[in-house]
């Protein structure tokens, strides 16, 4: 299909084509799809998952950088009413403005170079997904999912917004080209309204710092990164209930949330 169209994979997209239908068909039974569904879909390459998913849902919005790929996907797929392709960054992408007061649910094999901001960008917008069914690279799903001991940033990121579930695993060769790696898909069935009640810009300014300096012991990270007086970190984080001797990654989401308030009552934040 590719050579008909006169074009080629640009690694600098980080475009593999999933060619896998025993893959296509799990990513769609995880989306749980109704008819009533809006789906936004993000890099649908040559459109083999958007065609399945305009069979199963009322509307289907694709968000596809390159301008060849969303021209010939808009030839192919002109026959279903329901599909919008929009030839855009999927950073400058604006869920509201497409899908206004209406739920939708996010499907994408997203392009590992853009993995974490894209998750991030979909979370933290005034529209967010009721449920996002993702491919990334499998080592970013397992950062993802990851429990106190072993979080990230990024697992803090989307745990604040969502619960996460590894559901599968997917070989290099189920891509044309194969990429180097393996990948995996996730769900994340994201809640109503954050899981601590600590506003994201609070949370993720302490959240930040503590990771900025992730080897180091959490009192200085705080005390580097928020700049805050002599002694106030260890003060603080024993205010919270938390060993000031602890590293950023062993932290729970609730200690996090604590540790914003208690910031924020010292007139840190």
């Amino acid at each position: 299909m590719l050579h008909h169209l006169g074009l080629r994979p640009y690694k600098q997209m980080g475009q593999n084509f999933l060619v896998d239908e025993d893959v296509l068909d799990r990513i769609l039974r995880a989306a749980d799809l109704r008819f009533r569904d809006t789906v936004v879909e993000v890099g649908p390459g040559l459109g083999v998952l958007t065609k399945e998913l305009a069979k199963l849902v009322s509307r289907v919005i694709a968000v596809e950088l390159d301008r060849g790929l969303a021209a010939a996907l808009t030839k192919m797929l002109a026959g279903f009413a329901s599909v919008e392709i929009i030839n855009q960054d999927v950073l400058q992408f604006d869920p509201a403005r497409y899908v206004e007061d209406r739920a939708y649910k996010l499907v994408a094999n997203l392009p590992y170079y853009i993995t974490s901001p894209a998750l991030r960008h979909f979370l933290e917008s005034d529209a967010r997904p009721e449920l996002m069914v993702v491919m990334v690279q499998k080592e970013v799903a397992q950062r993802i999912v990851a429990k106190p001991g072993d979080m990230s940033l990024l697992a803090v990121s989307v745990q604040y917004y969502g619960n996460p579930t590894l559901l599968f695993t997917v070989p290099a060769s189920a891509f044309y080209p194969p990429p180097k790696v393996d990948s995996a898909v996730i769900k994340v069935q994201v809640y109503e309204r954050p899981v601590v009640d600590v506003p994201p810009e609070k949370f993720f300014r302490v959240v930040e710092a503590g990771f900025s300096r992730r080897r180091k012991q959490l009192h200085n990270a705080l005390s580097q990164s928020i700049w805050l007086p002599p002694n106030a970190a260890i003060e603080t984080l024993r205010a919270a209930g938390i060993d000031e001797k602890r590293r950023a990654q062993t932290l729970s989401l609730d200690e996090w949330a604590r540790l914003s308030r208690e910031l924020e009552r010292r007139g840190f934040l």
